[in-house]
């Protein structure tokens, strides 16, 4: 596989940008590789600037459930952009993309549009602190909600101690009112509560985790943290911007009957443009401003092309009854047979999937929260990334993303993928035993 003109741009993009890129795991440093500049994509395919084409299953990080530049959504963001990209001023559309996200998501009952799934998150949990009138909040260790300062956070050096800054730049003070504890672990959470239930404003999670790998919550999770969320009077707020529209078609809180105070969402809800939302009970959300006193703004927000790629999409999701349970079959079966393949080669995985997500870890035991994604093989996965590309199969370069399958990915797309699967688990079988024999 040639990457000439990609390790050029490559180089030339360092000169401009920190690392050459602008998010990131975009420069592919944990896999020792040079990232393919992309030309242009369509359907399930992306193609970049050396000609190479790929089956893609990251889908710009999971907005493009109905493939790349889809017809409709491409002609409606046409007729969108002659009229005018930005107004900073209402429109229409605002009200009919709100329409639509309500009517998928009741427990929405009033909601502000934002530009990013940061924006969402950051902002729910401000408002979170003005209703309540607290300032501490609980996320889970491995759980990523954007890049602010309150949620950029580590545990401290027990589950029940606040937390400690993940960058240089977020202060002291901010990390503390974080109390970070491992995902899926209902008792810490109780326990915490039990301590200082009455300074706590919210907790905030992925209801389904997607940013340590695809982990799924155990069974009483999600309901624990209703029922004492609930008991203390703290927000429960859902980071959907990455599981909504994925796992079924009104997120996490549809599939395990779990309704949230608060709810993020991003990525599918933009269509693939900078676009998410934030909202939930209106006698939260009427404290935001104008309606209150929370402030919250933006330029941008509510951008008509962002709301006209939305509204398409949206669209197209409920016009088709069976569009779930179809694409959540594809994508079941692909994982299925990638764990046979990789059976068949003598390579432990494993292959967690939920509706149209998925992700593999090169582990031999289940997967339940951030220290179990840790002990997975990065030697292994680096192989399994390098030898996937080279055969065409476009993967997230990290076995801490998730993956995800369109309805644009073909019979033909799968039997590709799960053809250089085979070929892949076989190289790094024989490799990784030659590797223990010396």
């Amino acid at each position: 596989m040639n990457l000439e003109k990609s390790a050029a741009a490559f180089e030339e993009a360092k000169k401009f940008m920190p690392g050459g890129v602008n998010s990131p795991v975009r420069s592919y440093s944990s896999v020792d590789c040079t990232p393919p500049f992309i030309s242009h994509a369509t359907g399930s395919r992306i193609f970049d600037i050396d000609g190479n084409e790929y089956i893609d299953y990251v889908g710009s990080w999971g907005p493009m459930i109905l493939g790349h530049a889809h017809p409709q959504i491409v002609e409606a963001l046409k007729k969108a952009v002659e009229k005018g990209t930005s107004f900073g001023a209402p429109t229409e559309l605002e009200t009919e993309l709100a329409k639509l996200v309500q009517k998928i998501y009741p427990s929405m009952e009033v909601m502000r549009m934002v530009n990013s799934g940061t924006e969402a998150t950051m902002s729910a949990v401000r408002v979170a602190r003005g209703f309540t009138g607290r300032n501490k909040i609980i996320k889970f260790i491995g759980c990523y909600h954007g890049h602010s300062d309150s949620l950029l956070v580590n545990a401290g050096s027990g589950a029940t101690t606040f937390g400690e800054p993940s960058s240089p730049g977020v202060t002291q003070g901010t990390a503390q009112d974080t109390i970070s504890v491992p995902y899926n672990d209902i008792s810490a959470v109780e326990k915490i509560f039990a301590q200082c239930g009455e300074e706590i404003a919210a907790v905030i999670v992925e209801p389904v985790a997607g940013n340590m790998g695809l982990i799924t919550p155990k069974k009483n999770f999600l309901p624990g943290l209703r029922k004492v969320t609930e008991k203390y009077g703290a927000v429960l707020i859902f980071d959907e911007v990455m599981c909504g529209f994925r796992v079924a078609l009104g997120g996490a809180q549809e599939k395990y009957k779990v309704t949230p105070d608060l709810t993020c969402l991003g990525k599918i809800v933009g269509g693939g443009l900078p676009c998410a939302v934030y909202g939930g009970r209106e006698n939260i959300m009427r404290n935001v401003s104008p309606d209150g006193k929370i402030y919250q703004a933006g330029t941008l927000s509510g951008n008509p092309l962002a709301m006209t790629a939305g509204i398409e999409t949206l669209k197209i999701l409920l016009k088709e009854s069976s569009f779930m349970e179809k694409i959540s079959k594809k994508t079941s079966a692909l994982a299925d047979s990638l764990k046979i393949k990789a059976q068949l080669a003598n390579v432990e995985i494993q292959v967690p999937q939920v509706g149209a997500m998925f992700s593999i870890f090169f582990n031999t035991k289940r997967v339940k929260n951030y220290e179990d994604a840790k002990s997975s093989s990065d030697d292994q996965f680096k192989m399994w990334f390098s030898e996937m590309l080279k055969r065409g199969i476009y993967l997230a370069p990290s076995q801490f993303e998730t993956l995800f399958v369109s309805a644009a990915h073909s019979a033909e797309d799968i039997a590709k993928t799960l053809e250089a699967a085979a070929e892949t688990f076989q190289i790094i079988s024989t490799h990784f035993k030659n590797e223990i024999e010396e």
